[in-house]
């Protein structure tokens, strides 16, 4: 092994904890210039009972607040827990959030936080091996008004012959979306993006984060060698990374987390593909129009279990 896997949490932060990497790659993925940009600390106490989350990668650019965060291996509960890092990240900001003084009457004012202060957020999930079901390099997920939702799904609008209708019904949507109103269009910055490594890999499109997410790929390979990284070698960038984590000056507690990790791995692959499993079971078993008892029997879940699983499949337009 030439190259440490660049997925693996201590390999990640390591190269990610130096600014002209990590700025390098925010903008290769997000195609922008980044003129200033200041890392985070990544740990935080969040409740009085000393629970704490940790980020991966926390920085803030001029008018974002960004985390990237690395996922290794199939789980199955990305969805919430990201979306609770992703609120996390806004939250936090009452950390340097200034105060602003309202006056009462003449002699009394009272200091509140001026939440006109906070800026958007964008949560990065790089995902090194789920795809989610999706064929695409990424995903992006913001808040914006149901009516677009609605429109989209409006199946009796779709069958109009009159695209005169259609285009009234885009406009009506158009004035709500851009809405300003009290800064509004605020909500509509704020971003949830799953990136996916084997997508990015398998479909080859031409982007400037391509060669960041092979890299990731090649790494992985427990017998990846010193020439499948040449062609990184005329970027400075590229150059660093593979300095940080070339295993020729480790030494041995860095080969057993190596091998940890792997074990980890491959332990939490056979518990979260049994559950992948399950799933699929009782997918399957809905689709072919098995009742509940006989999903049961098969499963071992509850009726509650699979009512949920036929709820989120109808909502998928599974059913």
């Amino acid at each position: 092994m030439y190259l440490a896997p660049l997925n693996y949490d201590r390999y990640f932060k390591k190269v990610f904890s130096e600014t002209r990497i990590a700025k390098r790659f925010l903008e290769d993925f997000f195609d922008i210039t980044i003129d200033e940009l200041e890392i985070l600390p990544t740990k935080h106490k969040i409740t009085d009972n000393s629970t704490a989350v940790e980020f991966d990668f926390r920085c803030r650019i001029k008018d974002s607040y960004v985390i990237i965060d690395m996922q290794q291996w199939f789980k199955s509960d990305i969805v919430h827990r990201f979306y609770m890092y992703h609120s996390m990240n806004t939250v936090l900001q009452l950390e340097k959030m200034p105060d602003k003084s309202i006056k009462l009457s003449d002699e009394k004012k009272r200091d509140i936080k001026d939440y006109d202060k906070l800026i958007p957020v964008i949560t990065l999930i790089w995902l090194a091996d789920d795809a989610m079901n999706f064929k695409e390099d990424f995903v992006s997920y913001t808040m914006t008004s149901e009516t677009l939702n609605d429109f989209i799904r409006n199946k009796n609008l779709w069958k109009k012959e009159n695209i005169l209708d259609i285009i009234a019904e885009r406009e009506k949507c158009l004035e709500i979306i851009d809405n300003k109103t009290r800064k509004l269009d605020f909500l509509q910055k704020n971003k949830l993006i799953y990136a996916f490594q084997p997508n990015i890999v398998k479909n080859q499109k031409y982007s400037k984060y391509l060669a960041w997410f092979e890299l990731a790929d090649k790494t992985r390979n427990k017998l990846n060698e010193k020439e499948w990284f040449d062609k990184y070698l005329k970027d400075d960038i590229f150059v660093e990374i593979i300095k940080r984590i070339n295993t020729e000056s480790f030494d041995q507690s860095e080969w057993e987390y190596i091998d940890n990790q792997a074990e980890e791995g491959r332990k939490l692959g056979i518990e979260e593909g049994i559950e992948k499993g399950i799933y699929e079971t009782v997918k399957n078993g809905i689709i072919a129009g098995f009742q509940n008892e006989t999903i049961k029997i098969m499963t071992k879940l509850s009726d509650q279990q699979i009512d949920a699983i036929r709820i989120e499949l109808k909502n998928n337009n599974n059913l």
